[in-house]
């Protein structure tokens, strides 16, 4: 238990270490140049959404995991091997496995995008873009963790492992930084170069590069993309403050064209796809 509690230390200080030396990164070396009042102000939306969230969902997030955990993951399919490497080696892979899964279902349910699409709303991608996300998309996040966990079946703390990993490298994949040799390492893990084609504006470049931390997913499923897109962000949707990005996900852009009459009257079912392609674009 002290050693799993040290790892997990180690592992927050490791990740809080590299958000500031990829900000310094990105100041000092930056791939694309964004305009100053841009950055700030993705920057303040950005950690105010993740402050908000932070104390919100921090408390249930992590006493969720630890519960399921230590009650019911003796039911799933790791149980039965000793809590050592091997284990948090193949959890880890799993669990990359699932989330990878869930992003995939974040861009192709429309009721689920319109949540995830607060993440996609930032038209400037950089390291604090891996903190903007709507506390509706983490919430339902954390449910589906806690299902994987009983399926699964790993320890707590091997879990919060599992989790301070993951944001590690959300960071880093989120970094507006370019570096030497990225294109091979592209093919082990997400790097900010791939994940840079999934924050494009286009609904055909960002409905790829699904993939947190492994690469292979990407490259089994066939949705991995390599391109350098030309613009980021929403197309019809732009939130300034974190008021108007936790807004963002109840007013969908097929509705709000509609109310300035900008779509045409439609039948069902031609009306419904017209509506999904506003929604993800």
């Amino acid at each position: 238990m002290n050693v799993a509690f040290r790892i997990e230390n180690v592992l927050f200080a490791i990740a809080l270490g590299a958000f500031l030396l990829l900000l310094l990164l990105e100041k000092w070396h930056p791939h694309r140049k964004f305009s100053a009042r841009r950055l700030r102000q993705s920057f303040s939306t950005n950690t105010s959404a993740f402050l908000f969230n932070t104390m919100t969902m921090n408390i249930f997030s992590a006493t969720s995991l630890l519960l399921i955990a230590s009650n019911y993951s003796h039911y799933g399919l790791l149980s039965h091997f000793n809590n050592n490497l091997f284990k948090l080696i193949f959890s880890f892979i799993l669990f990359d496995f699932a989330v990878y899964v869930w992003h995939f279902f974040g861009h192709k349910s429309e009721y689920l995008w319109r949540f995830h699409k607060i993440h996609h709303s930032d038209k400037s991608i950089h390291v604090s873009t891996g903190l903007r996300f709507h506390i509706v998309d983490q919430f339902f996040e954390v449910i589906f963790k806690c299902l994987c966990t009983v399926i699964i079946g790993v320890g707590a703390h091997v879990v919060i492992v599992c989790e301070l990993l993951r944001m590690l490298f959300v960071f880093f994949h989120h970094a507006n930084v370019s570096l030497p040799g990225e294109k091979w390492l592209s093919y082990v893990v997400i790097t900010p170069s791939l994940h840079r084609a999934h924050h494009s504006t286009l609904r055909s470049e960002h409905d790829s590069n699904y993939g947190i931390v492994l690469a292979i997913w990407d490259i089994v499923f066939g949705t991995r993309k390599e391109l350098a897109p030309k613009k980021i962000g929403l197309e019809l949707a732009e939130a300034e403050n974190f008021v108007q990005l936790f807004s963002l996900a109840f007013v969908t852009e097929a509705r709000f064209a509609r109310m300035l009459h900008l779509l045409p009257r439609l039948g069902a079912t031609s009306t419904r796809k017209r509506a999904a392609n506003f929604s993800s674009d």
